[in-house]
């Protein structure tokens, strides 16, 4: 098997990106044990049935209410309260427990910042927790800017995140033109997408092989995405 494969012939591909875009779980960082562990106890605390840890992954990534909506088929009351369980379960835990930087990734970082090319996170993960989690493995100081889902959740959706990370890295002077974004997950791509702004899939993520479909590129290791990114 190679590091790499075009998964897309429609989207330009430029190796001179003057911008990428990160996600965070499933991408810089490995977060199901923590999370999964997090989502049984919110399940079981609002009464609702805990799925096995397998289908409880698919949770990883996307907006935390659009996944009790659409895998525990919660009305908005319902997922608004296990939304506030969880992040009540956060509260006590901490966002950087069970999670851990998938190897080769601060090494990556470095040398994309060392290169000279802005960094920005853009995550569907709330962007206070997104901070907590980078300042804890010493990964902030590669990034521009920040940008999660906002603690209200008016601003959760992957398109809506990213859209608010351009506007802050225009406001901080970057050139945003040639922007790319990497990520794990079909929403990743869809929201890239949505700005015009290609995505490169990593496979050590989330995602499943049918979720590649509108991605420039599928990598399998860090040593291919670096090449895609740097050059």
């Amino acid at each position: 098997m190679t590091d790499l494969y075009l998964a897309s012939t429609t989207v330009s591909f430029h190796r001179s990106w003057s911008c990428v875009l990160f996600d965070l779980d499933g991408t810089i960082v490995d977060s199901a044990p923590g999370i999964i562990s997090r989502m049984k106890t919110t399940l079981a605390n609002v009464g609702a049935v805990v799925p096995s840890d397998e289908s409880l992954l698919r949770w990883v990534g996307p907006p935390l209410l659009d996944s009790f909506r659409d895998f525990a088929d919660m009305d908005p009351l319902q997922s608004q309260l296990a939304l506030t369980e969880y992040r009540r379960q956060v509260a006590i835990e901490g966002a950087e427990v069970g999670t851990a930087v998938f190897p080769g990734v601060a090494g990556l970082l470095a040398r994309i910042s060392e290169a000279g090319i802005p960094i920005g996170l853009a995550t569907s993960k709330p962007e206070s927790q997104a901070n907590t989690i980078l300042d804890h493995f010493g990964l902030s100081q590669y990034f521009t800017v920040v940008t999660g889902a906002s603690e209200d959740e008016v601003r959760s959706s992957k398109a809506d995140v990213v859209g608010e990370a351009l506007r802050r890295l225009t406001a901080a002077g970057v050139d945003t033109s040639r922007t790319v974004l990497v990520g794990d997950r079909l929403h990743d791509i869809e929201g890239a997408a949505a700005h015009g702004i290609p995505t490169i899939l990593v496979e050590w993520g989330y995602g499943s092989p049918a979720e590649a479909t509108g991605a420039l590129a599928v990598v399998h290791s860090i040593d291919a995405l670096s090449n895609l990114i740097t050059g």
